[in-house]
């Protein structure tokens, strides 16, 4: 086979970015936004997702201005932003990090709700899955393509249908059941909250060189499954409210769809949304970790991080960087609760985002109107979701932020240290 035949074709790389947004995200955030936006969370998707539509763009525009990809990280450097560029994927790191504790997290909730345990066995399960990934990972076990694109299709053909199944009912009044009336303005905070539900196209930037004529697979691979995905989970914000109510979904916020499959199907809908859910979150944690124990080992070799993590083992996998970021997922999600983990990722996300839709912009890549809108609306809602947590929750922000002051002041000491 030839090294062209052997890279990722459109149906691989749309496969890839459809699985990276919806492995787990709508699993995962479903009830922390309808928690937090009422009967409007379905607004809060489709704001979310036009953000992530503007950022995809900017995206996939630099990797074409610089004829090659490596995200945030790659492209800061290339304007000679070098220390810009370190601190911001220090954050953007991290953001990976409480994304895989996030997926993790969920596994073990719909896990331990189907085989009726309780929470000790769902974070002893989150725990496990990460081991296992962590274990894959060190072996170079990598998923097969036929694979993924067959977890996308039964994953998109369990939303939808669960979608379809209660939207057939038409009872708008269970979109707002037993919650507070949150009111329109609910749905900008919604859509900050959890704008980690949409950051998996981005691990694409990655995986660059593997994909077949990435000046024109790229730009339609990402942009067609954002938009794909934003109709997905607006369809199942709305189905799933419908089927069961606002207030069950918010009350069961871990296993809101698989209350939701309960439901519609019984029995056998309990168990086909939990393997959709498990292997979900299962395909996710995989490829978030190789990608950001990737991104790593780029960011060390460039004197952005400690020099251990460039160590690479025998079949060339970056061990230790694996091995760190995953044992830190793990630990994030058995101490952690969703609603943080899902608001702090999604902040560092943001914070992320803005910044390359902003590089964008200067670097007149693309059309500044959607470039330029990114920016400002991604600026917009991290400014949202800091005011949120400030009122509400600032556990999460002050973590977060104590993160970001030392990845701007403390990383170039610690750096210099290891350097003398």
């Amino acid at each position: 086979m030839s090294k062209s035949a052997s890279k990722l074709g459109f149906q691989a790389t749309w496969s890839m970015a459809v699985g990276g947004m919806i492995g787990g995200g709508i699993f995962s955030t479903l009830g922390v936004v309808i928690h937090i936006a009422g009967a409007w969370a379905w607004l809060s998707f489709l704001t979310a997702g036009l953000i992530a539509l503007a950022t995809g763009y900017s995206y996939v525009r630099l990797a074409e201005h610089y004829g090659e990809g490596g995200g945030a990280f790659t492209y800061l450097r290339k304007i000679n932003a070098h220390h810009f560029a370190g601190s911001l994927s220090w954050i953007l790191i991290v953001g990976y990090v409480l994304t895989n504790s996030v997926y993790a997290f969920t596994f073990g909730q719909y896990l331990a709700y189907v085989v009726d345990m309780g929470p000790i066995f769902a974070r002893a399960s989150a725990l496990a899955i990460m081991a296992f990934f962590i274990a894959l990972n060190l072996r170079g076990v990598a998923e097969a393509g036929w694979v993924e694109v067959f977890l996308v299709w039964f994953k998109l053909i369990v939303l939808l249908g669960l979608a379809a199944w209660g939207i057939a009912k038409w009872q708008p009044e269970m979109l707002s059941r037993g919650i507070e009336d949150k009111g329109l303005a609910a749905a900008l905070f919604g859509a900050a909250s959890v704008f980690m539900a949409y950051e998996g196209f981005q691990l694409l930037a990655y995986d660059y060189d593997d994909i077949k004529d990435p000046s024109s697979t790229l730009p339609k691979a990402v942009l067609s499954a954002i938009t794909i995905v934003i109709v997905v989970y607006v369809l199942v914000a709305i189905g799933t409210a419908m089927l069961i109510g606002a207030d069950q979904v918010v009350k069961h916020e871990e296993v809101a769809l698989a209350i939701a499959g309960k439901e519609a199907l019984g029995t056998t809908g309990l168990v086909i949304v939990t393997i959709a859910a498990a292997f979900s979150t299962g395909s996710a944690i995989n490829s978030t970790l190789f990608a950001t124990a990737r991104l790593a080992l780029t960011v060390a070799k460039a004197g952005e991080l400690p020099k251990a993590l460039t160590h690479r083992d025998s079949a060339g996998i970056p061990d230790r960087a694996v091995l760190i970021l995953g044992i830190a997922g793990a630990l994030l999600a058995a101490i952690g609760t969703l609603e943080m983990l899902v608001e702090a990722a999604s902040l560092a996300f943001l914070l992320t985002f803005s910044v390359v839709c902003a590089l964008a912009f200067h670097q007149k890549t693309g059309l500044r109107l959607f470039t330029g809108f990114g920016a400002l609306s991604a600026a917009a809602a991290a400014v949202a979701l800091i005011v949120r947590l400030v009122r509400e929750d600032p556990l999460p922000l002050v973590v977060l932020g104590i993160f970001i002051l030392f990845a701007v002041f403390g990383r170039p000491l610690l750096l210099r240290h290891k350097k003398d």
